[in-house]
Formats: C-alpha cells, sequence, structure tokens
C-alpha cells in the first residue's frame, strides 16, 4: 500500500504558548492540514513534533523539510523553541544539553498535543542532534501519546563522544557554545555582548589556543549560565554528577524509554557514530516494537538537506546520496505506518542498513573528490554476530600484522618506539568527525553584518569529513613544509603490507598498547586509516582517515578516578574506537597512526599531571609504545569474513 499523499493546504499558527507544568510556556508553531478553502481540515490527524535549541521558524531545516512536507500530507505539525531559547520562556534556564527539565517539557507538550480535538492521539517525534536527544529524554518519561521516533545523529551519553572523548575536550563543544551564545536570550538586547561572541566567533582558530580557558577570559563568559557549561565541559575530566546527569547521559535510563517504534540514523563520520549504534542495539534488546538503524557514509549534517554524496575529499558514489527527498520519503512511510496504520511494509524490513564504504576506482572526479564508493546493505543485528576479532600487532619496523600472537622482541633494549610530544607544536587535525566547530568568516571591511546573518558564515574550523592525510597551509597547528602526517616525527605510522585480497572491517575496533611516558600525564591518539597506491592523480597515495580517538593516561583505569604515571614505567592502556565499515580493497594497506596529540579536535595535553584545565605551564614527554610477547601492542579489527 503506498504512503500518504500531497492533499491539503496548510494553516500555520505561530507562537501558540504551551503551558508546562512548573508555569513556563513554550512557544510553539503549529501547521494544520487545510481545505482548498483556507478552513482548518475536519477530522483528527497524527502530530510530529520537532523541538529545537536553534529557531523552529529556520525555513530549510524545520519549515520545508518537516512542517510543508508532513502537514501537506496530513499530519499536524508542532515546532516549538525549548525553555529558554528562542520565542520562549525560561529565560536563564538553558545550559545547552544540561537542561533538568527537558524530560517533562517533552512529556507536557506531547500529553498537550494529544489532548487537542485536531489530535488523533498519537504523536511521533523528528529531530537531529540536539533534536534527537530532546526525542529521547521525552522518551524517558513515557508520554502515553508519544507513538513513534526518527532519532538522528544523537549522543546519548555527552561526556563520551560530545564533550570529553577519552577524558580529552572535545573543543568542537567550544565552538558550538559561540553558536549557542550568539543569539542567547539573555543578551539578545545587549549588542555589546552580541558584538564579542561574533567577534569570538570570527577568531576561533586564535582563541583554541589560549588554554587553560578561566572564568571571564572568553567571549562565552556574556553569558554566565553557558560558560558554566564550557568549565565543565573543560575542567571535569571525572565521570561525577554533572555528567550523570540524566539529560547529559540517558545510557543507564535505556529501561525507563518508552517501548515504541523508533529509527536511529547516523554516519560513519558522525562524532556520535557509537552513541547511535550502541542506542539502536540496547533499545533492540529492551523493546518489543520495531526498532530500526541507520548508518551512512556522513558527517553529521550531509544526510538531511540537498544531500550530496561525498564527504570531505571523498565520494562515496550515487548510493550514498540521499538529502530531504530521501530521508522525508524514509520518516513518512515510518510515521504512516505507527501513527496513521497505513501498511508501508516498513515492519517487514531487515533492522538494520548499513553503508559499506570502498570499491571505487580510488581516481579523482571531476569536483576533485577522491572516489572511495561504496553500497547499502541490509543485516538483522548490530553488532554482527559474524564479525571475527583479529588482531593486528605492532613493531619496531612499523608493521601491522594479523597474528595469533606477536613476534618475537627486537635487538635487546629496542623493542620500543619513542617520540617527543611537544604542547607547542601539536599534531595537526587535518579532518575529523566533529559538529558545531564553526568558525564565522569575517565580513569585508563597511559591510554590516546586520545583513548577513550569522550562519551563512559559518563554515568548520576543520574539516568535518575525510581529507587526505597531509597538512595544507590555512589549517590550524600546519607549519611549512606542510608534510603529510605520516612523516612527522611525533605519529609513529604501523601499517599491513599491501593486501592480497579484500578485507571488510564492519563495527567497533580496540587499541591495546604497552606505553611510558616520562610525564605523570599524557594523551595517547589512535587513527584507523585505508591508505591507497600512489597513483597517478595522489602520487603520495591516497591516505583515507576512517576514525580516531585518544586516551588521556590519567583515565588509563577508568573515569570515575585519575591515577598519574611513574616515568618510564609500563602501563596497558585500552582505546575504543567508535565503528565504521569499509572494504579495504586488495593492494591497499591497512594502517594505524598512533601519536599524543589531535588538535584542535582535542585540547592539548601539557603534560604536567596538574589539574585538569587549571595547568600552569607545559612540558614536552617522551612518549613510548613497548612491543613483543610480554607488551603485545596491537589493533583489534572486526573483520567480517568473504562469504
Amino acid at each position: 500500500m503506498t504512503g500518504s499523499e500531497v492533499e491539503f493546504g496548510i494553516n500555520v499558527s505561530l507562537d501558540v504558548y504551551i503551558p508546562m507544568r512548573d508555569g513556563v510556556r513554550l512557544a510553539t508553531d503549529i501547521y494544520r492540514p487545510a481545505l482548498p478553502d483556507g478552513d482548518n481540515a475536519p477530522g483528527k490527524f497524527p502530530v510530529i513534533l520537532g523541538r529545537t535549541s536553534y529557531d523552529k521558524s529556520n525555513p530549510v531545516i524545520w519549515v520545508d523539510a518537516v512542517a510543508n512536507f508532513f502537514t501537506a500530507r496530513g499530519y499536524v505539525v508542532m515546532l516549538q523553541d525549548l525553555r529558554g531559547r528562542g520565542r520562549s520562556e525560561g529565560t536563564g534556564q538553558y545550559h545547552h544539553t544540561a537542561n533538568p527539565n527537558e524530560g517533562l517539557d517533552g512529556f507536557d507538550t506531547i500529553e498537550w498535543a494529544g489532548a487537542q480535538e485536531w489530535c488523533n492521539g498519537r504523536v511521533g517525534m523528528v529531530g537531529s542532534s540536539h533534536g534527537g536527544i530532546v526525542q529521547n529524554m521525552a522518551s524517558l518519561y513515557r508520554p502515553p501519546h508519544l507513538s513513534a521516533l526518527w532519532v538522528d545523529v544523537a549522543p546519548t551519553n555527552a561526556f563520551a563522544y560530545e564533550a570529553r572523548q577519552g577524558g580529552a575536550m572535545g573543543l568542537h563543544m567550544f565552538g558550538a557554545l559561540f553558536l549557542h551564545g550568539y543569539d542567547s536570550q539573555e543578551i539578545r538586547d545587549n549588542p555589546e555582548a552580541t558584538a564579542r561572541i561574533e567577534q569570538g566567533a570570527e577568531n576561533l582558530r586564535e582563541l583554541v589556543w589560549q588554554t587553560p580557558f578561566k572564568r571571564g577570559s572568553t567571549p562565552i563568559a556574556e553569558v554566565p549560565h553557558l560558560e558554566d557549561i564550557l568549565m565543565h565541559y573543560y575542567c571535569d575530566g571525572v565521570y561525577n554528577d554533572f555528567w550523570a546527569q540524566e539529560s547529559l547521559d540517558q545510557t543507564p535510563h535505556f529501561g525507563r524509554m518508552a517501548d515504541i517504534p523508533a529509527v536511529y540514523s547516523g554516519g560513519w563520520y558522525d562524532p556520535f557514530a557509537m552513541d547511535v549504534t550502541g542506542q539502536f542495539t540496547q533499545m533492540a534488546k529492551l523493546n518489543t516494537t520495531a526498532q530500526k538503524l541507520i548508518m551512512g557514509p556522513w558527517n553529521h549534517v550531509r544526510m538531511r538537506g540537498a544531500g550530496t554524496s561525498s564527504v570531505g575529499e571523498v565520494e562515496f558514489g550515487p548510493d550514498a546520496f540521499w538529502g530531504d527527498p530521501v530521508y522525508n520519503a524514509l520518516r513518512l512511510a515510518w510515521f504512516d505506518r505507527w501513527l496513521k496504520d497505513i501498511d508501508t511494509g516498513v515492519e517487514n524490513e531487515a533492522p538494520v542498513r548499513i553503508f559499506v564504504m570502498g570499491g571505487g576506482d580510488g581516481r579523482r572526479d571531476a569536483a576533485g573528490n577522491m572516489r572511495h564508493g561504496g553500497s547499502w546493505r541490509t543485516e538483522e543485528k548490530w553488532p554482527l554476530e559474524r564479525a571475527v576479532p583479529q588482531s593486528y600487532f605492532l613493531d619496531l619496523a612499523g608493521a601491522l600484522t594479523a597474528a595469533d600472537a606477536p613476534a618475537g622482541s627486537g635487538p635487546a633494549g629496542n623493542n620500543k618506539v619513542t617520540w617527543e610530544h611537544d604542547p607547542e607544536h601539536p599534531v595537526p587535525s587535518i579532518s575529523a568527525n566533529v559538529t558545531g566547530f564553526y568558525e564565522w568568516v569575517k565580513l569585508p571591511e563597511g559591510m554590516d553584518s546586520a545583513y548577513v546573518p550569522g550562519r551563512a558564515r559559518m563554515r568548520s574550523m576543520i574539516e568535518d569529513g575525510p581529507l587526505h592525510q597531509k597538512e595544507a597551509p590555512g589549517m590550524t597547528g600546519a607549519r611549512p613544509p606542510y608534510p603529510l602526517l605520516a612523516d612527522r616525527s611525533d605519529v609513529m605510522v604501523f601499517q599491513t603490507p599491501a593486501l592480497e585480497e579484500d578485507i571488510e572491517v564492519t563495527g567497533a575496533s580496540e587499541v591495546r598498547l604497552w606505553i611510558s611516558s616520562s610525564a605523570p600525564d599524557t594523551d595517547f591518539t589512535a587513527k584507523l586509516l585505508d591508505i591507497y597506491p600512489p597513483s597517478e592523480d595522489y602520487p603520495d597515495g591516497f591516505h583515507l582517515p576512517l576514525v580516531d580517538s585518544i586516551l588521556r593516561a590519567r583515565f588509563r583505569e577508568g573515569f570515575d578516578h585519575e591515577a598519574f604515571l611513574q616515568p618510564g614505567e609500563i602501563y596497558e592502556i585500552v582505546i575504543p574506537l567508535p565503528p565504521i565499515s569499509n572494504v579495504f580493497a586488495a593492494g591497499h594497506r591497512i594502517r594505524l597512526d598512533v601519536a599524543s596529540s589531535n588538535f584542535p579536535r582535542f585540547d592539548i595535553n601539557p603534560n604536567t599531571g596538574e589539574p585538569m584545565g587549571r595547568h600552569t605551564h607545559q612540558e614536552v614527554a617522551r612518549n613510548t609504545v613497548h612491543f613483543g610477547p610480554e607488551q603485545p601492542s596491537r589493533i583489534v579489527l572486526p573483520i567480517i569474513p568473504a562469504r
């Protein structure tokens, strides 16, 4: 059976103020199906609810993509500014994603909608990123009228992958706070404060060097509630009561969520790939209703909007192209089934749909992108049960060898590699899985910023998608002669010989290193790459980054306490890598890069062991990775056997 067709006009009621249980009213735009004569269509309709911290009247993200699309097809659409944002009440009660009222506000809004005479009693929710968090928060309180979800690119644990990955601060959240500060209610009548945040956003690549961040030292101080959040993000390396708030960490509460049909969608180059896949895995175990996972070759935004089949410098082929036309067709089929009882067949589809990257010819296309290719595949579970964990051991010669055990040690005293981590010259982030890391392009002299909205000037300070791993002018931290990262003395490279056959890696990986350091605390980073052989288009080959992570050594025993290193003592550390799905083609190499910085993706460890975010100086650390039977440093990859 086909789904809903366009059959209605649209009537809009702007800024309907819906009361919350504590009396705060949230501004909500309500779009209702209309008849040709302009009257509201009679009868009852399901509701699609979107709650946002980014302006409910955004014409592209919300009005065109959600309100106009679904209302014309027989849905009432409600778009709401969160408490303390946009035109809603509650000034001073917005704390980025640490909002204690979030779940109850969602509950009250859903139940208000369900009680209206034009509602058929079923409410579905949509939204990406923060718009996905608010869906999860509402679901925790199980509003009776909530009937289906589509949760897109949503972090479920802000500590783990949003703000404190591996114990280091994800500096993209520093950038994101400028966006939330610029349009905050607290300073909307204060042009001087707004101008300071605007100027800070224009100079973001200078500000990220000015650590440690101190209260009053950054433009975020213009909005005290957001400065509080910045200081938590920057200084709270231990998982504490702040991080345990349900608005920041829903993972311990998955069992409280409503047992309703839900889709979880994300991308391999999105910073929250582990959150999205992890939530699906847990909800599929806990729930009796349909749960689905969709993972594509996208970053945080490329699935939606105008759509594209490329990310960064990499082309994934026509199957990777989605954009709002494809996205909305799938969302419509989902909500038609669960909110209108239309048999769209979605419950008969495989629960997991993943894009397996790779298979392209590696040539440069007309747009200048490298053709890596890929294709969609359906699965019954995540993670894949047929995945076989395979250890690839590191050795002194820079090899990465698949084996059941490491080879013997090298010459006496020579079973290790050592490098210097200089905080003044960190390894630059050529590209990375980030979101909201927006610097604002400076306007030509004499042009009034009032005529060029801030959002129109935003560009990611780090390319949020894969680039060939070579420094270049304009990259933060890059310096002449702009080497390949593989040629830097502070990047340890381990790679396989050219592969004799294709190898598929699908799932999360794990890097286990035996390390020592001259410092009481330092960082170790790990990056997995697919290395193309040299070609006419890419004389150095194309060094394709797939996934990376970090571990601040003081948290090697866990994030509930700090444990400092004893200089020269050897420790085992584990660096989990978020999931990917990639075919390493015959002739390629699997490569692991190990270093001690990845800036500005993560803040720089000063190597002093001082309190987090309050260091007084920096030191150069001599860091070492050890090899051999007694220290079997390795990466463990989930290999999918050939069928």
